[in-house]
């Protein structure tokens, strides 16, 4: 990082991960997709699930 703005060391690192980002075959990521969407499992009630995720933050319960 030697005379380099903090910004500019961002910038670079940022280029860098995109650059390193999945560039994979579409129509495999949409068989997975599709694969995926064939399953059917049981879920319970919108409401019932977030008053659930809201009970475990802090040990709430409504």
């Amino acid at each position: 990082m030697k005379h380099m703005t903090v910004a500019e060391w961002v910038r670079q690192v940022l280029r860098a991960a995109r650059r390193g980002e999945s560039t994979g075959d579409p129509s495999r990521k949409l068989q997975a997709i599709q694969a995926a969407a064939r399953h059917s499992f049981p879920s319970g009630d919108i409401e019932s699930m977030l008053e659930q995720i809201e009970a475990g933050y802090g040990g709430r319960r409504r």
